[in-house]
């Protein structure tokens, strides 16, 4: 009975630093990609992107109060409603270790990546929400808003999407 309950304990305490350790996360380099997470900590996420259309692109802003660029408003998302770290920018969110999704296989929740201003490089993020749309900051002069990646601009340009996220 008593090695057991020391089993039990031994494997209870393996979890909870497993956990602990998968939200460790290196500047530059995120290890996000291998959190665990709740799916209702996923939802939060979507769901907080809802409340926020209509907020104002700021280049560089990652707050309620400043407003959001794109990246910033997933790094908001994801660290608010799911203590989520994810890379601050981007091009370093693309590069992340997180797990690259194939169009096919979004999930809400997923982050989706596009090249920018016809150069060819990755310039653009959004938070796909599901049936084929995304919420996004667009750019200056513009808010939060849902576009589909079946509009011609944004099919053209899509390139790839990352989870930040396993779903337990």
């Amino acid at each position: 009975m008593f090695k057991s309950f020391l089993g039990v304990v031994i494997v209870g305490l393996f979890a909870l630093t497993s956990s602990s350790w998968a939200n460790v996360s290196k500047r530059g380099t995120s290890l996000a990609s291998f959190s665990s997470v709740p799916r209702p900590a996923i939802d939060n996420v979507v769901d907080r992107a809802y409340e926020l259309l209509g907020k104002p692109y700021k280049l560089g802003g990652a707050s309620v109060d400043q407003g959001f660029d794109c990246s910033g408003l997933l790094v908001y998302l994801f660290k608010t409603q799911a203590n989520i770290v994810i890379p601050r920018t981007t091009s370093a969110m693309h590069r992340s270790t997180a797990a690259t999704i194939k169009r096919d296989a979004l999930q809400p929740g997923d982050a989706v990546f596009f090249r920018g201003n016809g150069s060819g490089q990755v310039g653009h993020v959004g938070l796909y929400i599901g049936e084929g749309k995304f919420i996004h900051s667009p750019r200056p002069g513009k808010s939060i808003r849902i576009d589909s990646l079946a509009n011609t601009y944004w099919k053209k340009n899509y390139t790839t999407a990352k989870r930040f996220y396993a779903v337990r």
